[in-house]
């Protein structure tokens, strides 16, 4: 089988060179633009299968061609490389259509791996084009499709499922996302700008996060917790996601359970709550897939904690769905809130939970900067309360303060990467808290 075409576009002749000679290796047919003007030109007489496309070029830079490459091909496999990359570039390119984008000095291993998916991504982009074009001719026409072959009735199947296909019982259909999104804000603890560059990812991938700056992956995943102060953060070697909580919340509302999260170190805090999270997941749109995997379901009482009515604790039972009811009882004015949810669908899910924020006290805002904490936190994505009420907002909901808690939850809740059958109820806890519940799971259910 012939391997694909690549138009290769880097004013540095070194770093040309040793690509090319890395994708010839492989394969690979290459052909090579040394500036904007050129790479445009071969790509309309060549009709290349994927392009790697340098930013940082004299005249026309690797931006102003992504903007011109729309015009001439919408389903162009495009993976930005740059030197002098920053988030806000990568957050332009991936929206001008770009597949993916990764910085320099290049890792050739990387740099293969995401040239292959790219190269996916576009096949399945011109095939799924290819036969809901046939499909609008078969409505039009009122025939059948006698002469598709065994062959093209598997990908029909398989990019379009018919309602009768059945996985085994307890089993859902895997998802991901239709297409690459982008998200841009402020770090909550950080303080730093940064985004999200979120990249569908195929079936068995789970949750992965990934720093712009490093090869490697982080998986949003109970085994890879590494700090509930403040927030859930994973880590993986020397690679730290932190507060990755609201963001996990609407994976879990909205069922994406394959997915690849590009960010500078910290899932940014946009409002406070998670309603930017949900309208980026509907914007791209959900791709069902057709491999499953089994929903957890709790078979008897777990707890941590000691239940009484100072105490904290947190336990979960089996249940017909997920649900959790919190209960919060702070000293005024936040006072006892008390809120029972049942995860019954996404619409639910961003109309009751995901716009309730994060709220704090301007007592503790001292001890957090200290800490290094909260430095992204400012009067429009925090709720901040003194001893009187809050000082900076108006409410969403009168509730709001439980409300939030549950939120948390459900994202700490989505660390298995997959949904829970059992009822949560919880008093008074926090990350930490729902991290050692999962543990206790984990290990009485031999994950």
């Amino acid at each position: 089988m012939e391997k694909a075409k690549i138009l290769v576009v880097d004013d540095e002749e070194g770093i040309l060179k040793s690509i090319v000679g890395i994708l010839n290796d492989e394969g690979y047919e290459t052909i090579t633009a040394r500036d904007g003007r050129e790479a445009l030109q071969l790509y309309q007489a060549e009709s290349p299968d994927a392009l790697l496309l340098d930013v940082w070029m004299p005249d026309m830079d690797g931006i102003e061609v992504l903007k011109e490459l729309q015009e001439i091909d919408v389903d162009s496999a495009v993976v930005v490389i740059s030197g002098h990359g920053t988030i806000s570039t990568a957050i332009k390119a991936v929206r001008l259509g770009a597949f993916d984008f990764i910085e320099k000095p290049l890792s050739m291993d990387i740099l293969l791996v995401i040239l292959e998916k790219a190269l996916e991504h576009r096949r399945l982009k011109l095939e799924s084009k290819r036969l809901q074009s046939l499909l609008r001719e078969n409505e039009h026409n009122q025939q059948q499709f006698a002469f598709v072959t065994t062959a093209q009735e598997e990908v029909v199947e398989h990019l379009f499922p018919s309602p009768e296909t059945q996985l085994e019982p307890g089993f859902l259909p895997q998802r991901t996302l239709k297409q690459s999104m982008v998200l841009y804000g402020t770090g909550l603890h950080s303080g730093l700008k940064t985004g999200m560059i979120l990249l569908p990812q195929p079936p068995g991938s789970g949750i992965l996060f990934c720093n712009l700056s490093e090869d490697h992956t982080v998986p949003g995943h109970l085994d890879h917790v590494r700090s509930t102060e403040f927030a859930t953060s994973v880590a993986k070697g020397r690679t730290v996601i932190r507060t990755v909580e609201h963001f996990m919340a609407v994976l879990h509302a909205y069922r994406i359970s394959n997915l690849l999260i590009k960010i500078n170190g910290e899932i940014p805090i946009m409002d406070g709550s998670a309603l930017d999270f949900c309208r980026i997941i509907e914007e791209a749109g959900i791709e069902q897939q057709m491999a499953g995997y089994e929903e957890l379901v709790i078979d008897h009482r777990y707890q941590v904690g000691e239940e009484s009515p100072d105490g904290k604790y947190i336990c979960i039972e089996p249940a017909d769905t997920f649900g959790v009811r919190y209960r919060l009882n702070y000293p005024p004015p936040i006072g006892e809130q008390e809120y029972t949810f049942i995860l019954d669908g996404p619409e639910h899910f961003k109309e009751e939970i995901a716009p309730a924020r994060t709220f704090g006290f301007l007592k503790d805002a001292e001890k957090l900067s200290m800490m290094g904490l909260a430095g992204g936190g400012q009067l429009h994505n925090v709720i901040l309360l003194d001893d009187k009420g809050v000082v900076n907002t108006t409410l969403r909901f009168p509730d709001e303060f439980v409300r939030h808690k549950i939120l948390d939850i459900l994202g700490d809740f989505y660390l298995l990467n997959r949904p829970i059958k059992g009822m949560v109820t919880a008093h008074m806890t926090g990350h930490g808290e729902n991290i050692a519940l999962l543990q206790e799971i984990k290990k009485g259910m031999d994950l």
